[in-house]
C-alpha cells in the first residue's frame, strides 16, 4: 500500500447500477399507495411527494447533474475535502458510521459549522476498480480519520 501522508484523490461518475436501484425503490412507492385501501387524496399525495422525491435526489445524487452534486473526495495535509462544482473543495468530517464494503462506499460525514451528519453512496461502479479498492483502504487505515477539519 502507498504511503498514507501522501495526497489522495478520487473523482467519481453516475453509477448506473444505483440508479436502477433508484428507479426500482421508486416504482415500488408510486406502486404501494396504489394497491393498498388509501382515499384518493392520500394516492395523489403520495404521488406527488414520490416525485418531488426524485426531482431532488436524482439530480444530486444519482445522476450527479447539479453543480451541487458531490463528485469528487480528497485526503491531503488538511483532511478529508469534497467537491461539487457550485462550491469547490470543502473541508468535512468523516464521521465513524461510514462504511467501506466491497460494493460500495457508504460516506458519512459532517461540514463544519452544520449539527447533523450526512451521507453519500460511492457504489463500486462509479470508479474504477483499483481506485474504489484504494479508496476503501484510505478510509480504513488512513490515521486521524474522524477528525475535525483543521485540527492537524
Amino acid at each position: 500500500m502507498s504511503n498514507l501522508s501522501e495526497v489522495f484523490e478520487c473523482h467519481w461518475q453516475p453509477s448506473r447500477g444505483l440508479l436502477r436501484l433508484y428507479l426500482a425503490a421508486l416504482a415500488l412507492a408510486l406502486l404501494a399507495p396504489w394497491l393498498a385501501a388509501v382515499p384518493l387524496w392520500g394516492k395523489v399525495l403520495a404521488l406527488a411527494l414520490c416525485l418531488a422525491h426524485a426531482a431532488w435526489v436524482l439530480p444530486r445524487h444519482i445522476l450527479l447533474t447539479s453543480p451541487h452534486a458531490l463528485r469528487g473526495l480528497r485526503r491531503d495535509a488538511l483532511g478529508w475535502q469534497l467537491w461539487s462544482a457550485a462550491r469547490g473543495w470543502q473541508p468535512v468530517q468523516l464521521r465513524p458510521d461510514s462504511l467501506a464494503l466491497p460494493l460500495a462506499v457508504v460516506l458519512r460525514f459532517r461540514l463544519p459549522g452544520e449539527r447533523f451528519s450526512r451521507g453519500l453512496c460511492i457504489p463500486r461502479d462509479a470508479l474504477p476498480r483499483e481506485l474504489h479498492r484504494r479508496l476503501r483502504l484510505r478510509l480504513k487505515f488512513s490515521r486521524r480519520r474522524w477528525a475535525m477539519p483543521g485540527s492537524g
